[in-house]
């Protein structure tokens, strides 16, 4: 019997650097200056992504940095710390929208899979929305915004434009998403 297909959309928390050494290590002596200058004890840092199926197909999205040569599904890029920066393919991220169910980093979430909808119309919006998020400087707080941008935002922003209030999704224990409210902040009161 063949399996029924359904629709759905889960997040994951993912540590930030997970797989990498250099990264991990700049991270978390970048969140042992903040928490320092916040007098606050030091957290981990997430990274969130989902993976969204609608009727059976099945696509992981998640903001990551951009792959080189050309981008012909028109996948959306943004500059990492400086506009002019972001004129080199190496300081750009992007938005990615792959077709099927593989998340690279998924072997390093912190916990289970959150489920947050099995309506159809909320994940079809999600991979329709994917295109339209804003290509914000990642690393930067843009003006009215209490955070920096980052990949957080993009998906808070994808989940709240698609109708999932997303400021109500709590983040694992000792953790923090930075710049995940930035991203609740643009869906909420301005933007594409």
């Amino acid at each position: 019997m063949e399996p029924e297909r359904g629709s759905s959309v889960d997040l994951f928390w993912i540590p930030v650097g997970a797989g990498t050494h250099f990264q991990r290590y700049s991270l978390v002596l970048y969140e042992e200056l903040v928490a320092r200058w916040a007098r606050r004890r030091r957290l981990g840092l997430l990274h969130a992504a989902l993976k969204v199926c609608v009727a059976g197909d099945r696509f992981t999205i998640e903001a990551a940095p951009a792959s080189g040569g050309p981008n012909p599904s028109g996948e959306v890029t943004g500059p990492v710390g400086s506009t002019w920066a972001g004129r080199m393919r190496l300081f750009r991220y992007q938005v990615y929208v792959r077709p099927g169910d593989r998340l690279s980093d998924q072997a390093w979430a912190v916990a289970p899979p959150i489920p947050l909808t099995h309506d159809a119309g909320v994940a079809s919006r999600i991979l329709d929305l994917a295109t339209q998020v804003p290509g914000y400087t990642w690393g930067r707080r843009r003006p009215g915004h209490s955070e920096m941008w980052t990949s957080d935002s993009t998906v808070s922003w994808l989940l709240l434009r698609a109708g999932i209030e997303s400021g109500e999704i709590g983040v694992p224990a000792g953790y923090r998403a930075p710049g995940w409210v930035s991203g609740i902040e643009e869906a909420s009161h301005g933007g594409p």
